[in-house]
Formats: C-alpha cells, sequence, structure tokens
C-alpha cells in the first residue's frame, strides 16, 4: 500500500492486475484522452506493468492501481510519472468511466500530489492534458494546479494544456 485517501487505497501495480489493465488502456476513453498503448492481449498488459514497475525502480513513483478502499475493485490508474519530454513529474490518472463524476479522480490527484511534494520532496510537479479534456481540466482546477498555457511536447501530435502545482 502507497496511500490511502478517505475512499480510495492505492499500491504498485502486480502482474495479478493484467486483466484489469487490459480493460482499462482499451477502453475508448483511455485511448482518445491518453493514447493508445497497443496492449491487446494479457501478455501486452504484463508489459505494460512492468514498464510501469520499471518506473518505480527508477523514479520512486509511478502509476498506482487505484481501488475503492472498501471493496478492493479497481477502478483506475493514479499516481506520479516522469516523462522524458517534461522536465519535472506530472500526476497522471485515468479512471474506468463508471466511476467518473464521483470525486475519485480529484481524490487520487489529490493524494499523489501530496505524496510527491510532502514524502518524495518533490519541489514542483507539473500535469498535462488535451485541451479538449474538460473532465481532467476540472480535476486539476480543483486540486489546486496553476494553468500556465499550451505546450507542444516533444511526442505529441498536438499541443497540450500544461499545469503545475503552485508553490
Amino acid at each position: 500500500m502507497i496511500l490511502e485517501t478517505e475512499r480510495l487505497s492505492l499500491r504498485d501495480l502486480v502482474e495479478d492486475d493484467a486483466p484489469f489493465i487490459l480493460a482499462l488502456v482499451n477502453s475508448q476513453a483511455f485511448r482518445e484522452n491518453i493514447g493508445d498503448r497497443g496492449v491487446r492481449d494479457l501478455d501486452g498488459a504484463r508489459t505494460y506493468i512492468a514498464g510501469v514497475r520499471e518506473s518505480y525502480a527508477k523514479n520512486g513513483f509511478g502509476l498506482w492501481r487505484a481501488a475503492l478502499k472498501a471493496s478492493d475493485e479497481p477502478i483506475g490508474l493514479c499516481g506520479l510519472v516522469k516523462r522524458d519530454a517534461l522536465p519535472l513529474p506530472d500526476v497522471g490518472y485515468a479512471l474506468l468511466e463508471p466511476f467518473w463524476g464521483q470525486g475519485f479522480a480529484t481524490e487520487g490527484a489529490a493524494a499523489a500530489i501530496d505524496y510527491g511534494l510532502g514524502v518524495l520532496g518533490i519541489p514542483v510537479i507539473a500535469a498535462i492534458t488535451k485541451p479538449g479534456n474538460a473532465g481532467s481540466i476540472a480535476v486539476l482546477e480543483k486540486i489546486g494546479m496553476q494553468y500556465l498555457g499550451l505546450r507542444q511536447l516533444e511526442g505529441h501530435d498536438q499541443e497540450s494544456t500544461y499545469f503545475e502545482t503552485i508553490g
């Protein structure tokens, strides 16, 4: 267990999470807003998980499995990511659609940022999203991130909205 919030538990991904990851990364919203990760079967999901686990070892953080605390039902991913295209770690999250609009993304993202700033001592955390992703932009604004404009990031075919924690 990495973090607990009022309603969520966040922990490292493990190989047994492959069926959940397969469903999440192939959801329409994930592919449209985050991108197609090329995961098409359980072996691909395990490879995706191995990549996330490499981030835990290399950076001390990564995307964590977010589950309902009461039932341990996985609902999404939330955590911190270090991308080559950004100088700062950024907060990332993705939920299965039945769990949208209930404050889970806000709760998980805020906890991940608090963990990064407080426990890991990261001085500033960024966030990016597609300009048309109103739901994600609303989450970032709710957790107090400051919008700093549009940025063209290497490897992205369009500009991203760019946010940073207010220090």
